[in-house]
């Protein structure tokens, strides 16, 4: 059965407000892909950022009319201009919140279109931060920005590290669209599901793999699988989102970039590093989701070849090959007491036959929960921006978890752990 591609932001309602950090230049990309996964767009433009980038310019990604302090007041209207937009848009991204724009927020100072709107709106936020690393380290934005985290049904991403417009190197720079636009799917499925943004894992430590290990056979070829790391990295960010650090490690990924912002990364190629870094990193965690597909075949005693010759392909294939070790397992066996544990398995054949071997998985690798996913199916399992399938807990608990976004999969598996056990 052909599985229609989910699109979470099809006819939602969304504004997006810019005011001046150079990082404006970003947001008409932002808009027109927004317009691209359907959503309805309405942008709002302070007189600094109007200096940066044209309103025309937001106007036509968005097929609406871009709003500047000039339209606030007019008798013509039966509401003033930011109380009928906060009132229209299902939710608010603020991209990107500049220095002054933040501390006009935080002061409750009505200056200006956007600073009235922000102040009108009880619909859900998103700020995105950017700003020169010298006024993001002043300590009176650190304050306004630690009083705006405290605010309910608001998401603050924080401006990552990297090459400013101002040549300096350093904390500053609006993270990358995509992950504004994963953290919007992301706000949506939360409201949802609880009618606010959650902050449930704020305090907790989330150690997370992704994507596929790669083993050498030789200078040429390599035994790996089809693992994209979509799921693993989305679960690490969707629990960054809802409060948790998060620490990732990962084989090689085809995802967006952006996805990684914000998070502890440890970039691994085989088995042998992954176990490595997982020993290290597993005593902190206050959870483990290991939903790297591992490799299950390796050279033995690390023995290295040159390329080799198509006549001795096959007997290295027959004899030289062995099982790489269970990594879930190892991470039962050496969980600190309070530690709850996720793995995920790759599966196929029908319904019962996947619940049952699903079961055995679950029982042998130890794990509080398993991921039961049928792979030889539409919008199931690799290299797709779908999943579904079984969720086996301890007790007997099966789940039927049907196809849809990984990103509510993510959210919903988030649950789960806290549910089976996931605290401080």
């Amino acid at each position: 059965m052909k599985i229609n591609e989910p699109k979470p932001l099809k006819g939602r309602r969304i504004l997006v407000a810019v005011s001046g950090s150079i990082a404006a230049v970003k947001t008409p990309l932002l808009v027109s892909s927004l317009i691209k996964s359907g959503a309805e767009v309405r942008c709002v433009i302070t007189p600094s950022a109007a200096n940066l980038i044209s309103p025309v310019s937001l106007a036509s990604l968005s097929r609406n009319r871009c709003f500047q302090d000039e339209d606030q007041w007019s008798c013509k209207e039966p509401k003033p201009l930011h109380i009928a937009l906060s009132e229209w848009a299902d939710l608010i991204v603020m991209a990107p919140l500049s220095a002054s724009t933040l501390s006009r927020w935080t002061q409750g100072l009505a200056e200006g279109l956007v600073a009235s709107l922000l102040l009108a709106c009880e619909k859900p936020i998103i700020a995105a931060a950017a700003m020169n690393t010298a006024m993001w380290s002043n300590p009176a934005i650190k304050k306004n920005w630690e009083t705006l985290k405290t605010y309910k049904n608001l998401l603050c991403l924080e401006p990552s590290e990297g090459l400013l417009a101002c040549d300096r190197i350093g904390e500053g720079r609006m993270v990358p669209n995509e992950l504004i636009e994963l953290s919007i799917e992301s706000a949506f499925f939360q409201l949802e599901n609880g009618k606010s943004i959650k902050k449930d894992l704020l305090g907790l430590r989330l150690l997370t793999t992704a994507g596929p290990t790669v083993e050498s056979l030789d200078q040429a070829r390599l035994l790996t699988n089809r693992s994209s790391g979509r799921m693993g990295v989305l679960l690490a960010q969707a629990a960054k989102l809802r409060g948790a650090k998060v620490d990732l490690v990962h084989g090689p990924l085809q995802t967006p970039k952006g996805w990684l912002a914000g998070l502890n990364t440890y970039q691994i190629k085989d088995a042998n590093e992954m176990r490595t870094l997982l020993k290290e990193l597993q005593l902190n965690a206050n959870a483990v989701v290991m939903a790297a597909a591992i490799a299950d075949l390796r050279l033995k005693n690390n023995q290295e070849y040159k390329k080799l010759r198509k006549k001795d392909l096959l007997e290295v294939i027959k004899q030289g090959l062995e099982q790489v070790p269970d990594l879930l397992e190892e991470l039962a066996v050496n969980r600190p007491p309070g530690q709850v544990l996720l793995g995920f398995a790759a599966l196929t054949g029908e319904d019962k036959e996947i619940q049952n071997l699903g079961e055995i998985k679950r029982a042998q690798k130890d794990c509080d929960l398993l991921m039961a996913n049928p792979i030889d199916r539409d919008g199931q399992g690799f290299e797709v921006n779908t999943n579904g399938g079984w969720l086996i807990g301890r007790n007997g608990m099966v789940r039927y978890i049907p196809v849809t976004s990984k990103i509510a999969l993510a959210h919903n598996l988030l649950d789960e752990l806290l549910s089976a056990g996931l605290s401080h």
